[in-house]
């Protein structure tokens, strides 16, 4: 949920507003139409909630998928959708900051590179969180095989043979 008018006061409500810095704890609260807290958790400020975690909360009750407490599939679902080939990957999702800098650092610079979208792609999106101890950190970057984490220009200037 978005809390920007009056500021912060569903975050107060929720018992999730960080008053000293002006913004609500990094939370996940999941309610049903009957407006009953279903699951609620707060995460540290830096880290992203597990997306996979939040797709199993979200699944309906009695459903299958509900009723499986851990399921390993045969053949990890990272391994089923290949990485393109190119000499850049950039990992994204679409409101990420630092992807639109280093998209703008690509197309500035002539650098070609082909982007996906970790939250479309759930394959990409696990491939991210083994390359970065399990956070689905972007921008990341797959340079010639060299594995980025996070938009550092020099980095991945050296990584293009720029410097």
């Amino acid at each position: 949920m978005s809390d920007f008018y009056p500021h912060g006061h569903i975050a107060k409500l929720y018992g999730v507003f960080r008053a000293e810095d002006g913004y609500a704890e990094r939370a996940i609260f999941v309610i049903d139409k009957s407006c009953t807290v279903l699951f609620a958790k707060v995460y540290p400020i830096d880290e992203q909630p597990d997306n996979e975690e939040l797709f199993q909360i979200l699944q309906p009750p009695g459903s299958l998928q509900s009723q499986v407490s851990s399921f390993t599939p045969a053949v990890e679902p990272a391994k089923l959708v290949e990485e393109p080939t190119a000499d850049v990957v950039m990992y994204c999702t679409p409101w990420c900051p630092a992807c639109r800098r280093a998209r703008a650092y690509f197309q500035e610079n002539g650098i070609q590179f082909v982007e996906i979208d970790i939250t479309r792609d759930r394959a990409a999106a696990q491939r991210v969180r083994g390359w970065a101890n399990g956070y689905e950190t972007t921008p990341t970057f797959n340079i010639k095989g060299t594995i980025i984490v996070d938009f550092d220009k020099l980095k991945v200037a050296q990584a293009l043979g720029i410097i």
